[in-house]
């Protein structure tokens, strides 16, 4: 799962340039799929044919992209402006490593920042907007960036890559675990089913913008016309003890089963076979009731006439920053949560809201 999770996650692919992941994700998918397609918004659909037709399908829908930047100008010194994609926080953008893709290749700098020498004469309390930033990547002119291949509209990335953090841990931190570690999740779940496990049509969304809207997923639904949905995304932990927090999702004890953020109330029927399946395999679950974050189960649900939706989140510290921290044990919970779900969608076929 390392492995596979530090291809994708040092990855540059921010909303809108999600290419480069995509690639990597079909390079691994495409010998186990049945079908694949690419749609007009950029979103990766991987099939696995159905054994059973008698099965429900299931739309499963992780996002490729990640927060980041967009070349805006480049000054007459060579310093970059850029503009934020997707949500951040303005306190944390100060002398960050980062990446820029270019037509020629991946371009490091660095987000520029005040010597704290100079905090005497500035208040230490203001916030800069990142429109007041910029990032030095140690040229001095237009000119020297341009030959760099520097131009306006290129897709930015923090500079962070993935590692373990302390030695024979579970735990790793880099950029983009939101959410490259579901798509790494589905990859395996992918990976892991075999000609005799009886199911129905299976699609694995790969999603393309949705830290800036759920936009890829508004879409996907319509086209594959799922009987059941589930979104697997990653979720803030609420455990190191800061004064917001609440103790109640928690690293390496589980992925947590999504019952209602700012996007969707996830459906009975889903979070009820979640909740039984780990309680019978001895899967560790937390509940996620958590109004701070949206995912895609949010537009997928509100499809059509609507889609019996619900979602697996992996506890994740620190989201949206240069490095994120997950439990790979929780990842490999998930994998095994989400396959057992698939072999038992069938037990609700047929049943509707009233039936919880």
């Amino acid at each position: 799962m390392y492995d596979l999770l530090k291809k994708l996650c040092d990855i540059v692919g921010p909303s809108g340039f999600e290419q480069d992941v995509l690639r990597s994700i079909l390079e691994e998918v495409k010998d186990t799929a049945d079908e694949w397609k690419v749609d007009a918004l950029g979103n990766l659909i991987v099939t696995r044919k159905g054994t059973n037709p008698e099965y429900p399908s299931l739309l499963l829908a992780a996002h490729t992209d990640e927060v980041g930047f967009v070349v805006k100008k480049i000054e007459n010194n060579g310093l970059i402006r850029f503009e934020k994609v997707g949500g951040h926080d303005d306190r944390i953008l100060l002398s960050q490593p980062v990446k820029i893709k270019t037509n020629k290749s991946i371009i490091r700098g660095v987000t520029g920042t005040l010597s704290a020498h100079y905090v005497k004469w500035d208040d230490p309390n203001r916030v800069n907007s990142h429109r007041e930033l910029y990032i030095d990547i140690g040229v001095d002119s237009v000119e020297e960036a341009a030959e760099l291949g520097i131009k306006p509209g290129l897709p930015i990335s923090y500079g962070t890559e993935l590692n373990y953090l302390a030695e024979g841990s579970n735990r790793v931190s880099g950029k983009s675990l939101d959410d490259r570690a579901g798509c790494a999740v589905m990859i395996q779940l992918l990976k892991t089913l075999n000609a005799n496990d009886e199911h129905g049509d299976i699609h694995f969304a790969f999603t393309v913008q949705e830290e800036v809207g759920l936009r890829g997923a508004s879409v996907v639904a319509n086209e594959v016309n799922p009987d059941f949905a589930l979104a697997i995304d990653t979720t803030p932990t609420s455990d190191t003890g800061d004064v917001l927090m609440t103790n109640t999702r928690k690293l390496g004890q589980g992925p947590c089963l999504k019952v209602m953020d700012k996007s969707q109330i996830a459906h009975p029927l889903i979070t009820g076979l979640l909740e039984d399946l780990a309680a019978n395999y001895e899967i560790p679950l937390q509940p996620e009731v958590f109004m701070g974050i949206g995912t895609d189960a949010g537009a997928i649900h509100m499809t059509g006439s609507g889609i019996v939706t619900g979602g697996i989140s992996i506890p994740s510290r620190y989201t949206h920053a240069p490095l994120e921290v997950v439990d790979l044990k929780d990842l490999e919970n998930t994998v095994e949560l989400t396959r057992q779900f698939i072999f038992s969608l069938n037990s609700i076929k047929g049943k509707t809201f009233l039936d919880t």
